[in-house]
């Protein structure tokens, strides 16, 4: 995992504006290093995504088998990424602890609110504070990033009650500057699409089970089986809504896809299988009715 990542798709252009980014940024994940470094040990909340995915690369390198990955595993996980989870910390040479996560026991965090997030980060961060007292390590750390100081997660002030370390969020880091780092160095995690937990999938208010987590999980699943990259299956009772890429809806819409994308989608327990015309952004909030929107994500 060391040395450029592979090369993204476009024109030298785009990779020319990676390097760009990383020259720009290097000062900032210099700072990160540093913030790092100077801990003694530490528990990395890994999910697997590209900013925990760069913290615990630096983690890794300035605290050597000092630093564990912690991933929580929890119905709202879905199994692809759990597995993910486990082939990048055995690549990198991490040590990598999976706990169970009960948050879907949690009455504020299956009502689903708009606050749902705080309550699932808040069992997060109680494991692994449990963890690194069990481990004798000294601090928490997540990956956050400074993009996310500017908007609205619920997460954020659970790491703040918890005293959790966001080296990236400290050193100002953004996410497009967390992927040209992570692309520099490596790291496959580089270009990964944002893949929050499946409760996401969920409109606010609808009552969180492991029933529909699992519908909307098997749904992605057979999505991403069949070679799709950038989506999300959302959940409408009896209805799955599928939102897709820019890029990959032309083929989602081809006859033969579509027929066994709608064949195995109903096979996981929905009656009925929407296309969303408007393409798949992360952080797009769709409206689905008067006063009811989906969970960014």
């Amino acid at each position: 995992m060391d040395g450029p990542g592979p090369q993204p798709e476009g024109t030298a252009q785009s990779q020319e504006g990676l390097r760009d980014l990383c020259a720009q940024s290097a000062a900032k994940l210099e700072a990160a290093r540093r913030l790092v470094g100077e801990l003694r040990s530490a528990v990395v909340a890994f999910s697997g995504g590209a900013d925990s995915a760069l913290v615990l690369r630096l983690a890794r390198d300035a605290l050597g088998e000092r630093a564990v990955a912690l991933t929580a595993v929890s119905p709202s996980l879905a199994t692809s990424e759990r597995v993910a989870a486990e082939r990048f910390c055995r690549d990198l040479g991490v040590r990598h602890v999976l706990v169970e996560s009960r948050e879907i026991e949690d009455p504020l965090y299956a009502a689903n609110g708009e606050d749902r997030c705080y309550h699932c980060k808040s069992e997060l961060y109680s494991l692994c504070d449990r963890e690194a007292a069990r481990l004798g390590l000294a601090a928490v750390l997540d990956g956050f990033n400074a993009d996310d100081m500017h908007a609205h997660r619920p997460g954020r002030k659970a790491a703040l009650e918890h005293r959790t370390v966001s080296p990236l969020a400290e050193a100002g880091l953004r996410k497009d500057e967390v992927r040209a780092h992570s692309w520099a160095l490596g790291l496959t995690t580089w270009d990964k699409p944002a893949m929050p937990c499946l409760a996401s999938r969920l409109p606010f208010g609808t009552l969180v089970t492991v029933e529909r987590l699992a519908q909307v999980g098997g749904a992605e699943e057979c999505l991403r089986a069949l070679g799709f990259r950038t989506f999300r299956v959302r959940h409408h009772g009896e209805v799955a809504r599928i939102e897709i890429g820019a890029g990959e809806l032309g083929r989602l819409l081809d006859p033969r896809v579509r027929r066994d994308v709608t064949s195995q989608v109903k096979a996981c327990g929905f009656r009925f299988v929407a296309v969303d015309l408007e393409p798949f952004e992360s952080g797009r909030l769709s409206a689905i009715s008067p006063g009811m929107t989906v969970e960014r994500g």
